[in-house]
């Protein structure tokens, strides 16, 4: 496929077949997402491929535990809050691969003002969001459904324990991938016209 086919023509798939992924696959996958531009080109992103279930239902789990205590300080319905921690762990155990997506400050500026270490953060932020687009571009290229869920920045230290990840790595997503069991949902833009704004 041509990138221009590719990129209406990505989905976010929920719902997988259970056949793994080649490990040839997933190197290709991570690959291209290791081709994203970074600020001061440190590329900051850090991946952990779970691929053996028992992490999986681990960190699903756990990250479900914490939501479950979040919603319920919230004063939220019990019913509803089972049934949201029941859909995000189906999400992260019914995917054959899931990779964790983390960024790390190691290499990046340091500066000694708050503001400039803000923004310094935010371009690792940006650095690695920009990684995990071309990894879901990849994946869809590649006939594979894949899903980009944001639920760790809501527990990153559950995260990071779960996984023993190392202290400086900051969980940012989890993509969960596999062969799509469906097709998913249409998906629809708004007009440019409401989002682009000529300056003369």
């Amino acid at each position: 496929m041509v990138l221009a086919d590719v990129i209406p023509a990505r989905r976010s798939i929920r719902r997988y077949r259970a056949e793994p992924i080649a490990d040839a696959q997933v190197e290709r996958l991570l690959t291209a997402a290791c081709w994203a531009p970074s600020a001061h080109n440190r590329q900051p992103w850090r991946f952990a491929v779970l691929r053996a279930e028992a992490a999986r239902a681990r960190l699903a789990d756990a990250m479900g535990a914490r939501l479950a205590v979040d919603r319920g300080r919230d004063g939220d319905d019990p019913a509803a809050i089972d049934a949201d921690v029941a859909r995000s762990r189906a999400r992260i155990t019914g995917a054959p691969l899931v990779i964790a997506v983390c960024l790390t400050l190691a290499d990046m500026d340091r500066y000694p003002d708050a503001a400039r270490a803000a923004a310094e953060h935010t371009m690792a932020v940006q650095s690695t969001a920009m990684a995990v687009q071309n990894l879901l571009l990849a994946a869809s290229s590649e006939g594979l459904g894949a899903c980009w869920m944001c639920a760790p920045l809501f527990c990153p230290d559950v995260v990071r324990r779960v996984l023993a990840l190392p202290a400086d790595w900051q969980p940012q997503a989890l993509v969960t991938l596999g062969r799509p069991a469906s097709a998913g949902k249409p998906a629809t833009r708004r007009r440019l016209a409401e989002l682009v704004r000529e300056i003369a």
